[in-house]
């Protein structure tokens, strides 16, 4: 037990290391959020105020705050492959712990990773002009930061264990996440949009991660904090369930 422990903390600290010791990439992450949120939050912020929506940058800083934690927890699958490519998968493999271990330990850092990044777009958020009404409950938007945060670097480090090509995963990541993103309430209010497409945001888990983290800062909630957590819980089960049994595949 103490060396499974041992294996998942190793893992989750060199997923987190390597991350933070990469400047130019820990500050290129922030670059899309930022100017989501200065361009879209100050452009469309007038035409939203008019059609009687109230603050845009309210409504939008949730949904940019999980965007960020979307495109770093997908993205940390990429060093699946690298760690493939150079040898140091192999020598993780061959260790003498269950492989779900091994899997548990990178979506734990991977996850760790992009809240921390949620967390910073959250803060240059209040600069910008975010004023959160209901700050007692920033503790239940962590929490689902969380949970998406894990969710989605599970579903990366799964798409990764079946790519051997170092350039064909930020193609398809890319073509997962734009859809994922804008299909999920995080620009719109979804209650303005009915018939096919509000079934297709009604399905896509990010929907109800950007409307848990809307509703805990700013009360604005539509799909309700219960569905939302049991949702989000039980997809995130099931993508580590089929992550594990994928990541056991892996052939070096």
């Amino acid at each position: 037990m103490k060396q499974l422990v041992r294996v998942v903390y190793i893992l989750w600290l060199r997923q987190v290391k390597r991350y933070y010791r990469s400047k130019p990439r820990m500050i290129g992450s922030l670059g899309q959020p930022v100017l989501f949120l200065v361009a879209l939050g100050f452009g469309f912020g007038p035409i939203y105020q008019k059609a009687g929506g109230g603050n845009y940058i309210e409504f939008l800083a949730p949904g940019i705050i999980a965007m960020s934690i979307i495109f770093t927890a997908m993205f940390t699958g990429i060093e699946v492959i690298y760690d493939r490519q150079f040898g140091f998968l192999k020598e993780t493999l061959v260790a003498p712990v269950p492989r779900w271990s091994i899997m548990l330990g990178r979506t734990l850092g991977g996850a760790t990773v992009a809240t921390l990044q949620g967390v910073i777009v959250f803060i240059i958020a209040l600069f910008i002009g975010f004023r959160p009404e209901i700050a007692a409950q920033s503790l239940l938007a962590l929490a689902f930061m969380i949970l998406v945060a894990i969710f989605f670097t599970a579903f990366g480090t799964a798409i990764a264990s079946r790519l051997e090509d170092m350039q064909a995963f930020p193609l398809i990541i890319n073509f997962l996440i734009m859809p994922l993103f804008f299909l999920s309430g995080a620009l719109f209010p979804v209650e303005t949009v009915t018939g096919a497409l509000h079934t297709v945001i009604s399905f896509n888990p990010l929907s109800y991660g950007v409307d848990g983290i809307r509703g805990a800062l700013t009360g604005q909630i539509h799909f309700g904090f219960t569905s939302d957590f049991t949702f989000l819980i039980i997809v995130t089960l099931a993508v580590l369930a089929i992550g594990t049994y994928l990541f056991s595949k892996v052939e070096v």
